[in-house]
């Protein structure tokens, strides 16, 4: 009963958005939140490196041997020289792993956040200062140097056996802890002006409406569509000419096509999401709960006074199989609304409508793609 409560209030809610989002119009966006211009674009970089000044919850060198060559290694480059075959006892050391995203258009000397995160068994990273680590791209250059203070949002304590954990410690970000050294070269128009407008969604009526508008707003055939993802602009020669035509492209307003229906299923959670434009043909449905249930009582059996038995335990198993009756129910619906409604009606729960809309998809009646996540 309490798992149908969940359905039904998931259903509710479900109902509740669909009427708030048919209740607002469809509106306009910039092209910017639409699309974005090729090769304008992030970078991902990454490096190993090493957090010091730990509270005894750094790596057991024992157990993550990379962190003692790693800092074998850091300080031979420092002048210092660690006889072969020590066992550097160090809980105040932990081997990380450094991420961050380049900007596009970035240059040296401007500083950009990094991510660090813990790859061995250290159990807090908190107060911890991450040594000079380079980040390298996917080509193996070195562009970023990351070096600074970490900042953990988790917190934890332990005492005589007993502990307690808020959030994640074994990893922190450090704002601003890189220095960019070398930046990615992007040469827009190189090709004559040339420049593409990429939509972040393909579709062939929102590439057709932004080809349209961009056109209407400079009174001339500018942009041209080569699919329905790739938009043509011919951009001015001119650098700062091109800036200007850019910035003018990226605030003209379109009206987006409207999404196509789908239905998403995350079988992790046992959420369900569907889009306005959802609809349910004509379909019977019936469901019914199946359910097992084993039953074992112990007993004792003990033998009679001076027969020279042994007292023994008995275990008496029932196994039986309940099932909940199911009458079929005719499910319609030409909207959201209804949607939600018709399947409410079922009183499934949230798996087992993921089952019924499998099969509602499978027998035609729902008009919607269907993803499972």
């Amino acid at each position: 009963m309490r798992v149908e409560r969940m359905a039904s209030t998931l259903l509710r809610l479900l109902l509740l958005v669909a009427v708030a989002l048919m209740a607002l119009p469809a509106q306009a966006e910039r092209i910017r939140e639409l699309a974005n211009f090729g090769g304008v674009r992030d970078n991902v970089l990454v490096g190993y490196g090493l957090v010091v000044g730990l509270d005894n919850s750094g790596d057991q060198t024992t157990q993550a041997p990379f962190t003692g060559q790693s800092l074998s290694n850091m300080l031979s480059q420092l002048g210092i020289t660690v006889p072969p075959g020590t066992n550097m006892q160090l809980r105040n050391v932990a081997a990380v792993m450094v991420t961050a995203d380049l900007p596009p258009f970035s240059r040296p000397g401007q500083r950009m956040d990094v991510t660090v995160s813990s790859v061995g068994n250290a159990r807090s990273l908190r107060g911890g200062t991450l040594l000079m680590t380079p980040l390298k791209g996917a080509d193996g250059d070195t562009y970023a140097i990351a070096q600074g203070n970490l900042l953990i949002g988790g917190a934890g304590a332990q005492a005589g056996g007993a502990s307690v954990q808020i959030n994640q410690q074994a990893s922190g970000r450090i704002a601003g802890g890189a220095m960019v050294e070398r930046e990615v070269p992007v040469d827009l128009g190189a090709n004559g002006g040339l420049l593409e407008l990429e939509l972040k969604e393909a579709d062939f009526g929102t590439a057709q409406r932004v080809v349209s508008a961009i056109n209407a707003e400079f009174a001339r055939p500018v942009a041209a569509a080569r699919n329905g993802r790739v938009i043509a602009l011919d951009g001015p020669r001119n650098a700062n000419s091109r800036v200007n035509f850019m910035a003018r492209v990226e605030n003209i307003r379109v009206t987006p096509t409207e999404a196509p229906a789908r239905v998403v299923l995350n079988s992790r959670t046992g959420s369900i999401v569907l889009n306005g434009n959802v609809t349910l043909g004509q379909a019977a449905v019936a469901h019914g709960n199946l359910s097992i249930v084993i039953d074992t009582d112990v007993g004792v059996s003990q033998p009679n006074p001076f027969g020279g038995g042994e007292t023994v335990i008995v275990e008496d198993t029932e196994i039986r199989i309940e099932q909940q009756p199911g009458t079929l129910k005719v499910v319609e619906g030409a909207d959201l609304l209804e949607v939600v409604n018709a399947l409410n009606s079922l009183g499934a729960t949230p798996n087992d409508l993921m089952s019924i809309l499998e099969a509602l998809k499978a027998a035609g009646s729902l008009r919607a793609e269907l993803e499972i996540i």
